[in-house]
């Protein structure tokens, strides 16, 4: 899938979701190793969507020594304390980003092309807002994707006929 941009990760941020991985391993009386904090900052380091052996190839790139089952295991972790969001596209892999400090956003994706579209719309915001006041929940997230074809000429999948219903 195509990545797009994220925020860039300030000093103090990387300072905050280190901050926040630590208490939570205090907290569940679990190890502070230095596997879990290097795919922390290896999540961190990434700009957009990845899935866990994205995530473990990279990290065995580096030299980093971790197995597959910690990535899986610390990606479960960091989930927990909201420091991921995971995604399910389609009956793909699932993937994940960066959750700390994450402007809400919604996805679009290319059932052609694969490409995946992040976008925000405030019109969305003011929903979500409505709907909290009318149920009287308080939503903490919420996630929306759409699914299309291409209809874009430079789409490298899109089908060369058909795709236009009026014709």
């Amino acid at each position: 899938m195509a990545r797009r941009g994220g925020p860039i990760i300030t000093d103090a941020m990387r300072t905050e979701v280190q901050r926040i991985l630590s208490e939570t391993l205090k907290a569940r009386k679990q190890r502070q190793t230095p596997e879990r904090f290097a795919i922390l900052d290896e999540v961190y380091a990434t700009v957009g969507h990845f899935d866990a052996d994205e995530l473990y190839a990279r990290l065995q790139e580096k030299g980093v020594r971790v197995s597959r089952a910690t990535v899986y295991n610390t990606l479960d972790l960091l989930l927990d304390c909201n420091l991921v969001v995971r995604h399910q596209f389609g009956s793909k892999q699932a993937t994940y980003e960066r959750g700390y400090s994450y402007r809400q956003h919604d996805h679009l994706i290319c059932l052609d092309c694969e490409e995946l579209f992040e976008f925000c719309d405030p019109r969305l915001q003011a929903i979500q807002e409505m709907v909290q006041e009318i149920y009287q929940i308080g939503i903490t997230s919420h996630s929306l994707q759409m699914y299309g074809n291409c209809m874009r000429e430079n789409c490298p999948n899109r089908p060369a006929a058909g795709r236009d219903s009026t014709a």
